[in-house]
């Protein structure tokens, strides 16, 4: 971690931009001094905050060639291998990490996969997916309300735990969303959801769309995916999953069993760009039903119509911006020259290591875990109270060497130690 200030680097660069050329000497010499001097390193051994972010040599290569063929691919015509890539490439990972045939484009359904920007963006358009399913299905049901008036009623609902860009979405998105209480696992159970969507029935609300998480951003926690599935079967709702981090080790099957009921969702989401060796962004996202993100999303100008419409997936409609970057190059380049047989090895090194670390932590008698270890995410604190613990943060995140960041649940201040490096090893 640097140990500049906030606003360090105005002094260093000139107040106006350049009206003369440069040499590329100056700006090379500048990377050094203005910019390396602020960077935090993500890809040192010893960086454990937040969660791993990708990065790899395929992948950095796959996105100097995104930059240098330069396409905007919001449509087919638009750059034909931009879209038809990305089809394939969801393909592929769908398949690696298990997914069931009923979101693959290749089951010759309507279904298929979508890289977003970020996971944030995937549990955004997955509910508005959902509001424009459910607003149509009401209408159905009473022709004489509007827009407006179902808008009022609508409910979502997730896990306490879930990432803090759920609640955003909810937002967004102009909609309620219900925050439950997890079990003393911390994962979000049926019978809670069941017990939360009667009592707004009652009410007079709709429940709409519930989010699913695999791997809590706090503790790496898991949701009982099946029963949330059987729930939201029951009642037509909207089931979106996200795994944006643990996602990427259901390429080893040992570690599918979290993903029990995935069949019952109607969208999942996980980020290549944390785990699995593809630098940011590359989120991956699939659907068993894009019509209605289509159908929500869809503005049609002349302009942007062509005679190819309808038989390849014209992507500006299953995402929030009109313009993308050729992304799925960089999955392609990562999954050919690893293979998966090497990035199962990745992934199974770092739980490995979140083991070791795990041991350490419980043969020395003055720490606790916080958490059960399942990933490469270790939750651990001195026994005793919050404050020691903060002091405790403060020395090591003080020193700049090693960086850790800290979560609370249910007013329990603990560590949080993620292997996130591809250079970290057991020493």
């Amino acid at each position: 971690v640097p140990s500049v200030k906030p606003g360090y680097l105005r002094p260093l660069v000139p107040e106006q931009a350049p009206v003369k050329p440069e040499p590329w000497t100056a700006v090379m010499a500048d990377i050094e001094r203005v910019i390396m001097s602020g960077v935090t390193h993500w890809h040192s051994p010893r960086f454990h905050a937040y969660f791993p972010t990708g990065n790899s040599y395929p992948s950095i290569v796959a996105d100097m060639l995104s930059g240098a063929i330069a396409c905007i691919g919001f449509t087919w015509i638009s750059s034909p291998a931009c879209t038809e890539l990305e089809v394939v490439m969801m393909d592929w990972l769908g398949q690696m990490v298990g997914l069931p045939e009923s979101f693959l484009a290749r089951s010759g359904t309507e279904a298929g996969g979508v890289i977003q920007g970020t996971a944030s963006e995937a549990t955004l358009v997955a509910l508005l997916g959902a509001k424009s399913r459910t607003i149509h299905r009401v209408k159905e049901e009473h022709p004489d309300w509007n827009d407006n008036d179902i808008l009022g009623k609508l409910v979502a609902y997730c896990n306490k735990q879930a990432h803090s860009s759920v609640e955003r979405a909810g937002l967004l998105g102009g909609v309620r969303m219900r925050t439950l209480n997890p079990d003393n696992k911390r994962r979000l159970r049926g019978d809670i959801l069941q017990e939360a969507m009667d009592e707004d029935i009652k009410n007079g609300l709709i429940p709409f769309y519930v989010v699913g998480t695999l791997g809590t951003t706090s503790t790496c926690a898991f949701d009982a995916l099946d029963e949330i599935g059987d729930v939201c079967n029951a009642k037509g709702v909207w089931l979106h999953v996200d795994a944006a981090y643990a996602g990427s080790a259901f390429i080893c099957p040992e570690y599918r069993h979290f993903m029990k009921g995935v069949d019952k969702a109607d969208s999942f989401n996980f980020n290549p760009h944390k785990w699995l060796l593809v630098n940011f962004d590359c989120s991956a996202m699939w659907l068993k039903q894009p019509r209605w993100i289509v159908d929500a999303f869809n503005v049609d100008p002349l302009y942007l119509k062509h005679d190819q419409q309808g038989s390849a997936p014209d992507y500006r409609h299953w995402q929030i911006p009109l313009g993308r970057r050729f992304r799925s190059l960089k999955l392609w380049f990562v999954l050919r020259l690893y293979g998966v047989e090497n990035m199962q090895k990745h992934i199974r090194k770092h739980i490995a290591l979140a083991h070791l670390f795990e041991d350490l932590c419980t043969s020395d008698n003055r720490f606790e875990l916080y958490e059960e270890v399942n990933m490469g995410l270790v939750c651990f604190r001195l026994k005793g109270n919050n404050e020691i613990n903060e002091d405790l943060l403060r020395r090591i995140n003080g020193r700049g060497k090693i960086h850790l960041v800290p979560s609370k649940v249910d007013d329990v201040y603990f560590l949080r130690l993620a292997i996130c490096s591809r250079y970290s090893e057991e020493s």
